[in-house]
Formats: structure tokens, C-alpha cells, sequence
């Protein structure tokens, strides 16, 4: 769903204020040139972009590593990259491209739904060749920036004197079980769940928010996938 634009600031802030207290710097880098408005919407094949999305990743976060596991917002300066972003969106409940890759973390790629029924979730690929796990990670971007809020008060934030990231749990935890364990959405984080080591759980979600499993794990689905991909591109050229 689309978040009242005060809910969804009031989201950003408190987690801001529970990162930074926490010793994460809200620095701020340089991103790239972003394709404009219009542009994005020729690439995602959607009539307007919603607010909300466009001001979280142009004001609501620092263009640096200040979520869990050190993910970002991904750059909007490339069409090829962000729709190839998407190529993982196998079997999910609404048009492919209708949705705009905003935050990356380890391969994990989370994505606003742009259209539709659906329009304003959050939804979660994994970049991996037999793992992909679509999913939806949260009903709205205000649902998922709360949850890593709530992080901070379950305690399952751990830091490394590597760097200034939020880490899920030690690293002798599966993150996913921590998550679970402090009462928590894991699909909301950027870890992995995998189908292997966590089936029951990610085939579950996937059937409460309509994906069908038997298309999302079908290679030739996913290579139809990638064929649509190309042509969207080839079109954009054209």
C-alpha cells in the first residue's frame, strides 16, 4: 500500500535516529545522475512514479551503507541495470516490470511495486542462479523501515570493527533464525532465506502474497523472464 507521506517520514526519522545513536554515520555521498520521472516510467511501462518511493530514494536516505547488512539504495542512472534488477521476478502476482528496484545488500535486491492491487509493497529477489526466493519483504515502505527500527529494541543488531554496518546477529547465528527468534519479520532484512535451509518459511510467504512457487523455481519460466527483459530493453533503444 501507499503510505500517508507523514507516516512514511516519521518511519525514516525514527530509524535514523536509532541508526545514528547506534554509531552508524548518515553520511552522505555523491550519487550518480538519476534518469528523470518520465524516463522512468517509459522504462518501468507505467503511467507516474509515486511520491513516496521517488522521496526515499532521493531525500529519505544518504546515498551510503545505513541499513541492516550494509544495504543502499541502488543508483537510478542505468535502464539496463535496473530492469536486469528485476530478472529474478519470476511467478510473482503482477507485471514484472511494474515495480523499481530501490535498495541492494549482498545480491538481495528490494523493489517498489509501481501499479495495481499491489502498489506501494516492497518486494525481495536474491541474485542467484537456483535461489531466487520472489517475495514479498513488506506491505509498504513505512512497514519495512519500521522493522529494522524494531531491530534495535529485539537486540539483533550486531557491529563489526570492520566496518559501520548493522550486522544481523554474530556471524556463528544464521541471521534468519535471529531474526525469527527476536520476534521479527526475517523477509524485511536484507539476509538471505533460503530455500534450502528455510523452506517451510519462504514457501509459506509466498503463498500468503500470491506467488506461485512452481513458476518462480522453473527454469524455463526464468528464461522467458530474461527474454522479456531483453525485448524491454530493445524497445527502450529503439
Amino acid at each position: 500500500m501507499l503510505d500517508d507521506m507523514r507516516v512514511l517520514r516519521g518511519a525514516v526519522e525514527r530509524y535514523r535516529r536509532a541508526a545514528t545513536a547506534a554509531g552508524v554515520p548518515w553520511d552522505t555521498d555523491e550519487p550518480a545522475d538519476a534518469l528523470g520521472v518520465e524516463t522512468l516510467c517509459r522504462v518501468f511501462d507505467v503511467d507516474r512514479i509515486a511520491e513516496q518511493a521517488i522521496w526515499f530514494h532521493h531525500e529519505g536516505l544518504p546515498y551510503a551503507q545505513v541499513l541492516p547488512e550494509g544495504g543502499h539504495p541502488l543508483p537510478w542512472d542505468n535502464a539496463d541495470n535496473l530492469l536486469g534488477y528485476l530478472s529474478m521476478a519470476v511467478g510473482v502476482p503482477f507485471p514484472w516490470r511494474h515495480q523499481l528496484p530501490l535498495l541492494i545488500s549482498d545480491r538481495i535486491v528490494f523493489a517498489f511495486v509501481l501499479a495495481g492491487d499491489h502498489e506501494g509493497e516492497i518486494w525481495r529477489y536474491q541474485i542467484e542462479v537456483d535461489d531466487r526466493n520472489p517475495v514479498r519483504a513488506a506491505t509498504s515502505l513505512a512497514a519495512l523501515v519500521s522493522a529494522w527500527t524494531d531491530g534495535f529494541a529485539a537486540g539483533v543488531y550486531a557491529r563489526s570493527p570492520y566496518d559501520t554496518w548493522l550486522h544481523v546477529g554474530p556471524d556463528d547465528r544464521d541471521p534468519v533464525d535471529v531474526l525469527v527468534e527476536g520476534g521479527l519479520d526475517p523477509f524485511a532484512f536484507p539476509v538471505h532465506v533460503s530455500a534450502y535451509s528455510h523452506h517451510d518459511l519462504l514457501r509459506a510467504r509466498q503463498r500468503e502474497c500470491g506467488v506461485n512457487p512452481d513458476h518462480a523455481d522453473d527454469f524455463d519460466r526464468q528464461e522467458e523472464l530474461l527474454g522479456a527483459v531483453d525485448v524491454a530493453l530493445a524497445s527502450l533503444r529503439a
